[in-house]
């Protein structure tokens, strides 16, 4: 595990697109029981494993299981190909909101609640089993993948006058990157489910509600599908209320 230096919260998360599929495609129906964030680096020797671990989440089809690369490891030589400073600003967000002073990696979010190391594979897995957590995607949310629009169906909450937001990410499915130099140098390393950006389409204030968002406008050259997550937020990224896997996934 390694900790990063100390930074300055960023702040933001950077709108981005998509490039999608066939002209229709329904997204997956089963409702996920939980979304794992992996926040990792290209340049971080101890998250190799936690890299595959996610590999093999992502073949659990009540899993989400996300790679959100960072870039505060990029000064040690070797410059992440897949990292944003949205992630970095992400995960710096995460631990604002649980008052921890430092983030590291690899680290593993879940359900934007538990957070655990990403390689842990017996902490991840109780994270992902546990009631508590589970019991936080209660929102059932269906996504479809039109010619020319993302359509999104939020169902009703639990909880009258609970809101929350809407958001897409484009995700590039698999990506192998063969690594040049750093601590890492000559490792040539598999990520799935590679977050490409973050789309902000609207707010929820707890009753049913539909979204549609233009392809078009979502175009990322090499994102190939996308997830649709329900996120509280109270200054912050809070409990992930409901998600949808996009076609392929």
């Amino acid at each position: 595990m390694m900790r990063a230096p100390s930074h300055r919260l960023l702040a933001g998360l950077v709108p981005a697109c998509l490039g999608l599929l066939g002209p229709a495609a329904r997204a997956e129906e089963a409702s996920p029981r939980a979304v794992v964030e992996l926040f990792t680096s290209q340049g971080c020797s101890a998250c190799p494993p936690a890299d595959r671990l996610v590999n093999e989440l992502a073949r659990d089809p009540g899993v989400i299981a996300l790679t959100l690369p960072v870039t505060y490891w990029d000064y040690l030589g070797w410059k992440d190909t897949l990292a944003s400073t949205s992630f970095t600003a992400r995960q710096r967000a995460y631990a604002g909101m649980r008052g921890d002073r430092q983030v590291f990696t690899p680290q593993a979010v879940v359900n934007g609640a538990a957070t655990v190391v990403g390689s842990d594979r017996a902490a991840l897995e109780r994270s992902i089993r546990d009631p508590g957590t589970a019991a936080s995607l209660p929102v059932p949310i269906h996504s479809e993948a039109a010619q020319d629009r993302i359509v999104i169906e939020v169902g009703a909450g639990r909880e009258a006058g609970r809101t929350a937001e809407v958001w897409l990410l484009p995700v590039a499915r698999t990506r192998e990157v063969a690594i040049g130099r750093g601590e890492n140098r000559g490792r040539t390393v598999t990520y799935r489910n590679v977050v490409r950006g973050m789309h902000h389409v609207g707010s929820w204030r707890g009753a049913s509600a539909h979204y549609e968002v233009p392809r078009a406008a979502l175009a990322v050259a090499d994102a190939d599908s996308y997830v649709v997550v329900l996120q509280a937020e109270n200054n912050g990224p809070g409990r992930i209320l409901g998600a949808a896997k996009g076609p392929g996934l």
